[in-house]
């Protein structure tokens, strides 16, 4: 991307001989102050804006933030207070804009370059090409294996001399006064000795906004990671760990002015309460609502994602049914299908073959023991999946389901508003009709940037699991300002009927995209801005999510590392293998210049041997700031080793990456 002055990305750069261990300055070095930045920036965009001079950059630049902020604002970093108070480093040159940006960039960056835009969709009638796991070299697996080992060995003589030497310690372990131990010795060892080693990389508090950037409280340990003691500063960071898909996770804008106003109306106590009167009707508009937006007859809505499958699953089967499940699928479908009491089958993770052979199996033999039919064969698969970043093949199990007469259950948490042309999903993504599908569940908390899930199938069925589903009796229903956002953001990405035209059917056979919201399906008293309204901003963030998911993954394996999952999946994991790496990676990420903040998996969430950073890409973030990432990554990967994806002579450099982007995030 040209630029006409140096980059603030360059000015803050370290140098290629510069080492990433270098202690960073205590004392930065600001501008004069923090009021004449602000006044050249808002005289340089009202010049640009006027047509009086030309913009010297096409998106603002990526941050440039000191690690020692100490101030208690999470707000823009365009606040003169905060500037003041927050030791934030601002750039020496004041960027301008093309465009009068509605959002903070702090929160959503600022980019209108239309170059790094891409569409999420895959070609229809087209394979979706099977996801094939690269193994690193024997010694990495050798010392990955060697590691554990040393760890269990160590970790049972401490136990072994500690329960002798300093029995006080172990006191929660071991039987006293007639007391059972209140914990396994053997259940906990994993907690105790292996993953207290690394808890610095988990649980990381936090405050304010997750979206572009993140407020985080620094703390330390004086007993090696027992305790965890705040140091009383606050660090601003790259935020490349959250969900929060299309960056609707924004204290400001039109769906937190439409959040606010709901709070208004329906009251404080409406937060923790039943809906009653309007607030109820709010809830029927948002079920509408999702319904539409997913292409269902009808929809229902939930308070907590992950009660949405434990909950509903018990409703769907029972005793004398059969559920089929994917093996890497999540803990809350797991944990439903347990409850039901219906019989399980797992099938290899994505693997077609070994569910049609399992289906061949299951149908012929019908039910243990009796060998009746089975009263139901329900299969339970993901869109997306959470840790290894590939997607279900549609296409096929809508064969399969044809061919072995069963019912499909797809949950949808990570994958709606994440994939597809229009933000719907994998049926979106696959140009299919949802309503091939029997059952889809989703979540809020991902795309929406609110709380709770839903799920949406023909009205039959869910008028049955308003009934019979353990939530709708027992559990609370989602507080108006949560509905409320629920609906602005949707209605963001939909478009309102009179505010845009309705968009292109993306068709197959008789399949129509159900396009814009009506202005009936919403509230009355909601009123979203022009951009949001007309869907304008939705489908940007959209595009700019699908080229930012495919840029960083292509360009992680360009730099030779290996990598899980399908380039459109904006969950992008980075193989570290061993646990010593995992610590490594997450504090040299922190320690750099512009810290940035991941998320690192480990055993059980994972198999042991194949622990990972998993980035979670956004369209808050801008091309240049996941060219800061790769730059970290491919510096990191070669101090710990974690280039084994490629050959050398096949890598490409960084900086090659960095000037192909466009050609990277489209391929």
């Amino acid at each position: 991307m040209p630029f006409s002055s140096p980059s603030p990305m360059a000015l803050n750069k370290p140098s290629p001989t510069s080492s990433i261990f270098k202690k960073r300055s205590a004392n930065p070095v600001l501008p004069a102050s923090a009021a004449s930045y602000l006044s050249a920036l808002s005289q340089a965009d009202a010049r640009a804006r006027t047509g009086t001079a030309a913009p010297s950059f096409t998106s603002t630049p990526a941050l440039s933030l000191s690690s020692s902020a100490t101030a208690s604002s999470e707000g823009t970093v365009l606040d003169p207070a905060e500037l003041e108070n927050d030791g934030l480093v601002l750039p020496l040159q004041p960027p301008t804009s093309e465009q009068v940006f509605a959002t903070l960039h702090t929160e959503f960056g600022h980019c209108a370059n239309d170059e790094f835009r891409t569409v999420s969709v895959h070609p229809v009638g087209t394979p979706l090409a099977p996801h094939v796991e690269q193994d690193p070299p024997y010694y990495v697996l050798l010392s990955t294996y060697i590691s554990y080992l040393l760890l269990i060995v160590l970790g049972h003589v401490r136990d072994f001399m500690g329960k002798r030497l300093t029995p006080a310690r172990y006191k929660y372990l071991m039987p006293h006064d007639g007391y059972a131990p209140l914990n396994s010795d053997f259940d906990s060892f994993y907690t105790r000795r292996l993953k207290t080693r690394m808890d610095e990389c988990f649980s990381q508090p936090v405050t304010g906004v997750a979206g572009r950037t993140i407020m985080l409280l620094d703390r330390m340990s004086p007993d090696y990671n027992h305790t965890q003691l705040f140091t009383g500063t606050r660090t601003r960071a790259l935020n490349i760990s959250s969900y929060n898909y299309l960056g609707f996770a924004q204290g400001s804008g039109g769906c937190a002015d439409a959040v606010e106003e709901s709070i208004k109306r329906y009251g404080v106590a409406a937060l923790g309460a039943r809906l009653e009167g309007g607030a109820s009707d709010l809830l029927g508009t948002a079920e509408a609502l999702v319904a539409k937006f997913v292409g269902m007859e009808d929809a229902l809505i939930s308070s907590m994602g992950f009660a949405t499958n434990s909950t509903y699953i018990p409703a769907l089967v029972n005793k004398g049914c059969l559920v089929i499940s994917d093996e890497f699928n999540h803990a809350s479908i797991r944990f439903g299908v347990r409850i039901s009491g219906a019989h399980v089958r797992m099938f290899k993770h994505n693997d077609m073959e070994n569910l049609e052979s399992l289906l061949r199996e299951v149908v012929s033999q019908g039910q243990p023991k009796t060998h009746r039919p089975w009263k139901k064969i329900l299969v339970i698969v993901e869109g997306l999946y959470s840790m290894e970043g590939t997607m279900a093949n549609l296409p096929v199990l809508l064969a399969m389901k044809k061919k072995y007469k069963f019912y499909l259950f797809v949950d949808e948490a990570h994958s709606i508003g994440a994939l597809g042309p229009h933000g719907r999903g994998i049926a979106d993504f696959f140009g299919t009709n949802p309503r091939g599908i029997d059952v889809l569940m989703g979540t809020f908390t991902k795309s929406f940037g609110a709380a709770g899930g839903y799920i949406a199938g023909n009205k039959t069925l869910i008028d049955r699991l308003r009934v019979y589903g353990h939530a709708s009796p027992y559990a609370e229903t989602m507080a108006p300002p949560v509905i409320t956002q629920v609906v602005a953001s949707m209605a963001s990405i939909m478009g309102v009927q009179g505010f845009t035209d309705a968009p292109k059917a993306l068709t197959d056979g008789e399949y129509h995209h159900p396009g814009p919201a009506p202005p009936s399906a919403l509230p009355g008293w909601l009123h979203l801005p022009p951009a949001l309204a007309s869907g304008a901003e939705g489908t940007e963030r959209l595009r700019r999510l699908a080229f930012n998911s495919r840029y960083l993954h292509t360009g992680l394996k360009k730099l030779g590392f290996i990598t899980y999952g399908h380039a459109a999946s904006p969950i992008v994991p980075l193989l570290l293998f061993n646990p010593g790496k995992m610590n490594m990676f997450h504090r040299l990420m922190r320690a750099r210049a512009l810290p940035i903040v991941v998320v690192v998996v480990a055993y059980p969430a994972t198999p042991l041997t194949t622990g990972r950073v998993r980035f979670c890409v956004s369209a808050a973030h801008t091309k240049a700031d996941v060219d800061v990432v790769l730059r970290a990554c491919d510096e990191i990967g070669d101090v710990l080793d974690l280039k084994h994806g490629l050959k050398k002579g096949e890598r490409w450099s960084v900086e090659e990456c960095i000037r192909r982007a466009g050609e990277l995030g489209r391929a």
